[in-house]
This record gives C-alpha cells, sequence and structure tokens, in this order.
C-alpha cells in the first residue's frame, strides 16, 4: 500500500508537469460564448483530484465585463468546469454510486482506490452522470422521432417486454397519491422498466433461447406516454424495424397493451404467462382458501387449459362459479374481464409452436437487478430526480453501454 501511495503522488507530480506544458493561455481577448469578448486577466492555479493524486492546475482567466464573468478555457479542455474532480474520479464516483449505497460507495473508493471523498460528493456525482446519460438518451430520441436513425442489421425475433416496480419515495412526492396500505397514502411512486433482447435459436429441446448479451434496458419514473417514447427509442436502436418478428410481452396492464398499440403495431402480443397462472392461483384461494384440496385442484385444472391457450374453457369454468360473499363476487368479475380481455394474447399453445417466450421473468429480473438492488434496499428513500439518475446509470451500465456514453460525453 506504501508503495502504491508513493506511485500515485509520483504520477500525480507527472501529471500536473503534463497539464502544465499548456497554461491556457488563447491570446488576449477570446469570445465569451455569449457573444461578447473576454479579455485575459491573469493566471490562476486549482486543485483538482485525480486517480493519481491532488495536483494543481494552472490555468489562463479571461474576464467579460458585459456579462460580469470568467472564463477559463483550460477548464473546458480538461472537463473540470465548475468542478474539482477529474473526469476519471468522476467516473469512479458514478460507478460506485450507481451500484450501491453512497457512503458504502464513498468507503469502497477511499479503500480499492485510495481516492477520499465526502459521500455527498459521491451522491451528488453519480446524480449528475445519470442526468448527462438521460440526456443523451434524449437527443437519442428525438432522432428517432425525427427519422435519422438507420439500422442496417435485421434480427430474426426482437422481444419488447415491459414492467414496473415500486420505489420507496420522500413523503413530498407522493402528496396527494392513492396507496395500498391501510393510511389509504401512497409511499411508493411506480418505476417503469423496459428490457429489448432478441432470440436466434432453440434449445435440443425446442425452448427458446435468448441471445448472448443481447438485453439492454431503460426505465424511470414517469408517465406512460414518456415511457413509450423511451422504450420505442431503444427498440428502433436495437433493430426493430428490421425485425422479422416482433413481440411485446406485459403483465395484462392496459397501459402496456395501450403502448404497444401505439409504438409498435402489428406485434405480437403475449400476456405473461406465469401472471396469467397468478391471477387463476389467487382467485383458487380466495374461493376455496389457501393450500386447500379444493383450490389446488380448480388450479391444476385450469392452468392445463391456460397452457393449451384455451382462454374460453378458463371463461367458461369461472362463470359456473357462485361465490355468495361480495369481495369473491368482485374478485372474480375482474378476473373474468381479465382473461376476456387478454384472450389473444393468451394463445400459449400457438406462441410456443412458433418457438417464442412466453414469459416476463427477464424483466422480472430486470426489476430486481436494475432498481430493487439499488433504490429498494432498507431505509431508503428517494425524490423523482435522484432515482431517476440512479435508474439511467444502471441502465446504461447493465445494457453494455457504459464506455459508449464516455465516449459520447468526450464528444
Amino acid at each position: 500500500m506504501a508503495i502504491r501511495s508513493s506511485m500515485h503522488e509520483v504520477g500525480g507530480v507527472l501529471l500536473e508537469k503534463l497539464l502544465d506544458t499548456d497554461s491556457g493561455h488563447r491570446g488576449p481577448r477570446i469570445a465569451c460564448g455569449r457573444g461578447h469578448e473576454a479579455k485575459f486577466v491573469d493566471y490562476r492555479t486549482k486543485t483538482v483530484l485525480t486517480v493519481l493524486s491532488s495536483i494543481r492546475v494552472r490555468r489562463g482567466y479571461y474576464h467579460c465585463a458585459v456579462c460580469q464573468q470568467g472564463v477559463i478555457p483550460k477548464d473546458l479542455a480538461l472537463d473540470i468546469v465548475n468542478t474539482s474532480f477529474s473526469p476519471g474520479v468522476r467516473r469512479l464516483m458514478a460507478r460506485v454510486g450507481g451500484k450501491e449505497p453512497f457512503d458504502e460507495g464513498r468507503a469502497d473508493l477511499d479503500e480499492l482506490a485510495a481516492i477520499v471523498v465526502k459521500t455527498k460528493e459521491v451522491e451528488r456525482t453519480s446524480e449528475a452522470m445519470g442526468e448527462q446519460i438521460e440526456q443523451i438518451a434524449l437527443r437519442e430520441r428525438k432522432a428517432v422521432f425525427a427519422g435519422k436513425v438507420v439500422m442496417l442489421h435485421a434480427v430474426p425475433k426482437m422481444y419488447v417486454v415491459i414492467d414496473g416496480t415500486g420505489v420507496p419515495m420522500v413523503p413530498h412526492e407522493t402528496e396527494n397519491r392513492a396507496g395500498k396500505d391501510e393510511t389509504g397514502e401512497a409511499k411508493t411512486r411506480e418505476a417503469k422498466l423496459g428490457c429489448v433482447f432478441t432470440q436466434t435459436t432453440l434449445d435440443e429441446k425446442g425452448r427458446p433461447l435468448r441471445d448472448d448479451a443481447s438485453t439492454s434496458y431503460v426505465g424511470a419514473i414517469e408517465t406512460a406516454g414518456e415511457f413509450g417514447r423511451r422504450i420505442f427509442t431503444e427498440a428502433i436502436r436495437r433493430g426493430s424495424r428490421r425485425a422479422e418478428q416482433l413481440i411485446v410481452i406485459g403483465d395484462g396492464a392496459h397501459w402496456i397493451w395501450n403502448l404497444a398499440d401505439e409504438h409498435f403495431p402489428g406485434a405480437t402480443q403475449i400476456v405473461d404467462l406465469y401472471h396469467a397462472r397468478e391471477h387463476l392461483s389467487d382467485l383458487a384461494k380466495l374461493l376455496y382458501g389457501p393450500r386447500t384440496p379444493r383450490a389446488t385442484a380448480w388450479t391444476e385444472a385450469r392452468t392445463e387449459a391456460l397452457d393449451a391457450g384455451d382462454v374460453e374453457e378458463i371463461v367458461a369454468a369461472m362463470g359456473r362459479l357462485r361465490p355468495s360473499a361480495r369481495t369473491p363476487k368482485d374478485e372474480l368479475r375482474k378476473a373474468i374481464g381479465y382473461f376476456e380481455d387478454n384472450a389473444e394474447r393468451m394463445r400459449y399453445n400457438r406462441f410456443r409452436a412458433r418457438g417464442l417466450f412466453v414469459g416476463s421473468g427477464v424483466v422480472e429480473a430486470g426489476c430486481k437487478t436494475v432498481i430493487g438492488h439499488r433504490l429498494k434496499q432498507s431505509g431508503m428513500r428517494w425524490t423523482v430526480r435522484g432515482a431517476n439518475a440512479i435508474i439511467a446509470l444502471r441502465c446504461c451500465e447493465l445494457s453494455g453501454r457504459w464506455e459508449a456514453f464516455w465516449e459520447a460525453r468526450a464528444r
């Protein structure tokens, strides 16, 4: 550790000398960036924390008399405008901030990289980087909707899988929102998550295989309309317009199918098989009691029909039920409506015959990996802004776009 510390100090000295070869002087006058000229004043130094050590950077300072603001060209060139952290340090801070609680990230930076920063600095930098990722994503959406994105490679089967999960919020973010607990007050906001992946082959038993490293994620706490533009952009980026088959999988929520109809017309729509089975199981427990022989027998019979895509048989079986209490009657009516509305999305025998996935396990796992593991730990409470920044960070990294982001940011 002592050797490492010494080498970092040596590296810091070399870096400082290297950066001093450019004084930052750009002549007596330069453009201020707002239509005026800024005049050279003097040279000023700034302490910057780098991945090696703290260094002092000498820069030419200009001042605009009209704007009454300073201009430092060298800060812009080195990407240290309004910050005392180098791009490399900010990259590491964002990396740990997207993976673990901010204080744990601070401790890891100290232990693993000998970078000593405050917990709040990790939080602010992580959120700032997440917002910059979102700015690039916004530019991508504008380009897609302007018709400026053209994919050259076709894919056999592309899946768009959508789900949502609650994120614990600070109180002011849930004001006047209805909740599901006994108080009736919301404690969470729904983060919508979508994933896109491709399928080329089947296994030896004829079951679909997801292509390796083909899954990418997008997500945010936002309206269904905003999220629709987000997932549509990701699908276009991945080549949906040249997909031989496009499949949308969801849990049966109306907003998902409205989104699919708007952005992916003609796509095969599939209700996640396991959500459909869960509806059957929950109804049987309500009618006959949990873990009773009648509940088990009824569920197994309906599940067999469901796997065969015979939704009409399921609806008919539900129609023969005669619950006496009001709550079971209401739930039975909802269940019948659910299966009737989604009948064509539940022809699982046909979907399997085409070699398609019928479950949304990828996005459900994504809800846990992308959102749950980082944003839903004990005691956590988020603002929408902070949560969306971290979701952007995690989607970027888990989609394999981390390096691309830093390259785009540098450009």
